[in-house]
């Protein structure tokens, strides 16, 4: 980051065919890069790149990564189970590039963040499990698919004393939206969770051996322009990115 006044910071897309143009597309809800920007950072959308040598130089020129959310499952083969019928859409490329990078971007202490999917992602790249299916796997949830609400809220999650989920927005719960069937089941390396839900679903988790990686199971980037305590997400982000280059 030396010499550039605003972080760096990358956003992975989702992976997609159009029929119109009839090739894979690389697409992002413009929602996660008007976050970024609104707390400081210049956001940049990530190429799916499968060579190991370019997702190195792409987390080299990276002050922060975010691993954006999306409607798709991670195949339970990477955390040594078997597929359930409930199990949704696969996309093996993309969760491919997602902890290949992960995998960088820990292993360079870089500031991380993971929203809905992402976090999943970041959980499974730290060796934990997940959920495929919260309805089948946890008959006594809350109703977590709530897509309809996804601007407004859906349910409220209890945030954890002593962690940096709760240093960040300083407050012990927040309205949260929710569009997610699956969910962080055993919490990876290193990881604790740092937000539940009433019915005692990890919502949150993060890193307590690396500078920060956060991953949120809801999406602060819909709620921004109406609770400054999802703001506070963006901004600790940032400001991490500030300090490692410092």
């Amino acid at each position: 980051m030396k010499g550039r006044e605003r972080p760096l910071v990358g956003i992975t897309p989702d992976v997609t065919t159009s029929p119109r143009a009839g090739e894979p597309l690389i697409v992002i809800q413009e929602r996660y890069a008007r976050a970024l920007e609104a707390a400081g950072a210049v956001p940049l959308i990530l190429p799916v790149l499968p060579s190991p040598k370019s997702m190195r130089a792409l987390i080299e020129s990276l002050d922060g990564l975010v691993v954006s959310g999306g409607n798709f499952d991670i195949h339970p083969k990477f955390y040594g189970e078997k597929p359930i019928a409930a199990l949704g859409e696969i996309k093996e490329e993309r969760t491919d590039f997602e902890l290949a990078l992960i995998g960088l971007a820990l292993a360079r202490d870089l500031p991380l963040l993971g929203i809905c999917g992402g976090a999943q992602a970041i959980n499974v790249a730290l060796g934990g499990s997940l959920y495929q299916d919260i309805d089948s796997q946890y008959p006594e949830s809350i109703e977590h698919q709530r897509s309809a609400l996804k601007d407004s809220g859906g349910h409220d999650v209890a945030i954890h004393k002593r962690t940096k989920l709760r240093k960040i927005v300083g407050k012990p719960r927040l309205t949260v939206n929710t569009t997610h069937h699956q969910a962080v089941k055993a919490p990876g390396k290193n990881l604790v969770a740092n937000a539940t839900a009433e019915d005692r679903m990890i919502e949150g988790i993060e890193s307590t051996a690396h500078r920060f990686v956060l991953g949120v199971q809801w999406h602060p980037e819909f709620l921004v322009h109406r609770d400054a305590a999802q703001r506070k997400i963006f901004a600790a982000l940032v400001q991490a990115c500030r300090r490692r280059a410092e």
